[in-house]
């Protein structure tokens, strides 16, 4: 699983069935620190998740298996909106 921020919406007019009432999210990946990683992705959301919440979300077929229709080309999936990240030191 991996960490993030949701950073914006997606909008498509057009999208494979299985993605049929699907919310797409853009996801700024974030390391345990909280800090930007990488490049913003595209998730689907299971959680409800809303615009600057910190979620986090699967990769690969567990993404697919996220949602509903498992039979999906879903690369990531938010499973989870994150209330607290706490690092031991």
């Amino acid at each position: 699983m991996y960490l993030g921020r949701v950073i914006g919406n997606v909008v498509c007019t057009q999208k494979v069935e299985s993605f049929n009432n699907i919310k797409l999210l853009l996801v700024q990946p974030l390391d345990e620190k909280l800090k930007k990683i990488g490049d913003p992705v595209v998730a689907c959301d299971t959680v409800q998740a809303g615009i600057n919440d910190i979620v986090f979300y699967e990769g690969g077929r567990e993404a697919a298996l996220g949602l509903k229709n498992w039979f999906n080309p879903s690369d990531l999936t938010i499973m989870g909106i994150v209330d607290q990240v706490n690092i031991g030191e």
